[in-house]
């Protein structure tokens, strides 16, 4: 049945009594089942697998994705499945509460790629498990607690699109009534996907062909496909041949292309003008910026001497030395432009904060059903100070700029919800800078005191936003709210649960406390790999770095002549672009924001999201018009599922092939 809605002349005349009235008559579903067992159970092992290679691409790309689309496929299917067999269908409000808690766990995996990594890599230490664990749950929880006030006036009052939460709710809609046949097919076209790229990642993976070739089979070397052009390059070198830009080999520039069908699906996701920026940036900073400034003598080689062509560089070696920090500012400039660029999200968050409309709003005729007030009055200042102190005990943070971050954190919480509401954007990469400039400056001996003030505003800020998104499709559908905050924290638990030992077993195999009592840079070297480039954490470690070395007295040794004029020239430029980019609505072909972060992300990884989001964007310019088509069924109307199975599937095996290594190779 076509959802129902209010009308914006009801909107904006009816008080939140008489919407809630009109909800509970028209929308609200009763005792339709919906927190249940299957369905918690459900949501905790796709919130379990959704965060692990959220984990592993976030690891890749800085970015994480949106699984909430994915999560009701596959809940929707397995049901189906399930019923055929003799159990009972999942409902829709199942499969809803199936997808929220899936949401939450993949979204847990945020702060371990940022904040926590750089924390990591500035005090060169692991942090303990537990620690990781606990302090990502605890903030996870007070994001609930502060959400549920905000629900009210966001979703209830003033009916915010949330447009990512309002595609599930309409896909969930669509699957349960007569054109149910359309799930079944997007459900098998994301298994084909899925089964197809983790096919291809299992052959490309050199520690299952070793376990199964040398070790079950006894063979005396193992074949595998390769994943790149390193077999090429040795033949290239042994003919004196190998291509070089001012002297340089390619592969020491790491131009190496590899086939990476993680990237390839992320990039159809992230669209052909993000990705083409990307690939702008890479070009930019990998073939001309790089080169010249080898030449001019500002980048070193790490090793070896150019003249005698065994000149070492790599891309960790490139960025830290150099070409991170125009990268960076490029990032942070755009990304706050934006942010304040929309003056009626500040306007918006701080009428909420002052009290709101002046409406009278009458009766909470929801109150049996809705989150009860009181909890999120109690539990926001227990929860707030247990956060204060595990950031003092374990992480250094004076208890004064402990105890400040909280009522800085319900003001990024209401900016973001505000955004993330409008837009369905969260903008939690721009609110990092806020806390850490404002904290850093304050504290500016301690980077701990930056970085983890900012995880703790941006972690609240991002769950608080997101679980307003999975609560609008709930609403959209008739669902009990108090529900969905359970399934939430069901949620957090299992991404915590999934993401925590996986961030070990995957990053943190090769550290020794030992060897970092030797080395300054043990655990980022360690962590960033050719195949992790984690630009989250860069970015994080970035800012901090820059922070410090303004109003921390540094040495001055950080940032050279040159590396300020890029800084210079790529904040002025990343400031025309986005104001260039707001003035013509968005129709500006260029994203300053992902030019930047094609500096971060290795070029392989670009390459492959550009190839991406290139063979997508085609698709749909072929077959947009023919609607009736094969082609337009396949490549467009299951464009997200395809993505989705392309990720998961590689993500997953990939994910395999480190563990068979850590744990049956070893």
């Amino acid at each position: 049945m076509a959802i129902q809605s209010l009308s914006e002349e009801q909107v904006q005349t009816w008080s939140r009594e008489q919407k809630d009235r009109w909800w509970l008559a028209n929308v609200f579903r009763g005792n339709m089942p919906q927190l249940t067992l299957r369905s918690a159970v459900t949501g905790f092992l796709l919130g379990g697998l959704l965060s692990a290679t959220n984990l592993y691409v976030g690891a890749k790309t800085g970015w994480t994705l949106g699984v909430g689309l994915t999560s009701v496929i596959l809940a929707f299917a397995a049901f189906r499945v399930m019923s055929a067999i003799g159990a009972r269908d999942m409902t829709i409000l199942e499969n809803n509460a199936s997808q929220s808690i899936a949401t939450a766990a993949g979204y847990m995996t945020g702060p371990l790629i940022s904040g926590m990594a750089a924390y990591m890599w500035v005090t060169n230490a692991a942090m303990p498990w537990h620690q990781m664990l606990l302090f990502n749950v605890v903030l996870s929880i007070l994001g609930v607690l502060v959400a549920f006030p905000m629900k009210r006036r966001f979703i209830n009052d003033e009916q915010q699109p949330f447009p990512e939460g309002r595609a599930c709710g309409v896909v969930l809609d669509t699957l349960y009534t007569s054109a149910a046949a359309v799930g079944m097919f997007k459900a098998k076209v994301l298994m084909i996907a899925a089964g197809a790229a983790g096919f291809i990642q299992f052959i490309s993976g050199d520690s299952y062909m070793k376990l199964i070739q040398e070790k079950w089979l006894g063979f005396a070397k193992a074949w595998y496909l390769p994943h790149n052009l390193d077999p090429l390059y040795a033949w290239l070198a042994k003919t004196n041949s190998e291509p070089r830009l001012a002297g340089v080999t390619f592969k020491q520039l790491a131009l190496n292309p590899a086939l990476d069908l993680a990237m390839i699906g992320a990039g159809g996701l992230m669209g052909i003008r993000s990705a083409g920026s990307m690939m702008i940036g890479m070009i930019l900073n990998f073939v001309i910026i790089v080169p010249w400034m080898i030449t001019a003598g500002n980048i070193l080689p790490k090793s070896g001497t150019i003249a005698a062509g065994d000149a070492v560089f790599g891309r960790a070696h490139i960025l830290n030395t150099w070409a991170l920090w125009w990268g960076i500012v490029l990032m942070v400039t755009a990304a706050m432009v934006s942010l304040f660029a929309k003056p009626e999200i500040f306007v918006e968050a701080f009428k909420t904060l002052l009290g709101g409309k002046k409406k009278q709003q009458g009766a909470d005729v929801l109150k049996d059903i809705e989150l009860p007030l009181w909890i999120s009055w109690v539990g926001i200042p227990i929860v707030g100070a247990i956060s204060v102190w595990m950031a003092h005990d374990w992480f250094g943070v004076s208890w004064l700029y402990g105890a400040l971050a909280i009522p800085l954190i319900i003001v990024l919480t209401l900016i973001a919800a505000s955004s993330t509401g409008m837009t369905g954007i969260t903008p939690t990469g721009s609110l990092s800078k806020i806390p850490q400039f404002a904290f850093g400056a304050a504290d500016p001996k301690h980077p701990p005191t930056n970085l983890m003030t900012g995880v703790m505003c941006v972690e609240v800020a991002s769950n608080a936003s997101n679980l307003l998104m999975d609560i609008k499709p709930g609403y959209m559908l008739g669902g009990k709210p108090r529900h969905q905050a359970w399934g939430h924290c069901i949620g957090i638990i299992a991404g915590a649960l999934a993401s925590t030992p996986l961030f070990y077993l995957l990053f943190m195999q090769g550290y020794s406390p030992e060897k970092a009592a030797t080395s300054a840079t043990h655990v980022q070297d360690t962590m960033v790999t050719e195949q992790f480039s984690f630009p989250s954490a860069l970015q994080w470690k970035g800012v901090s770095d820059l922070v410090t070395s303004i109003f921390g007295e540094g040495t001055g040794t950080l940032l050279t002549p040159s590396i300020i004029t890029s800084m210079i020239i790529a904040g002025v430029v990343g400031l025309i672009m986005e104001i260039v980019r707001i003035k013509s609505k968005g129709k500006f072909p260029l994203s300053p924001l992902a030019i930047g972060l094609g500096v971060v992300v290795p070029p392989d990884s670009t390459l492959c999201m550009f190839a991406g989001a290139l063979f997508f964007s085609w698709m749909h310019k072929r077959y947009k018009d023919k609607k009736e088509s094969g082609g337009h069924r396949l490549w467009i109307d299951c464009h997200e599922p395809i993505c989705a199975g392309i990720i998961a599937g590689a993500a997953l095996i990939g994910i395999g092939d480190t563990l068979v290594k850590v744990f049956l190779l070893k």
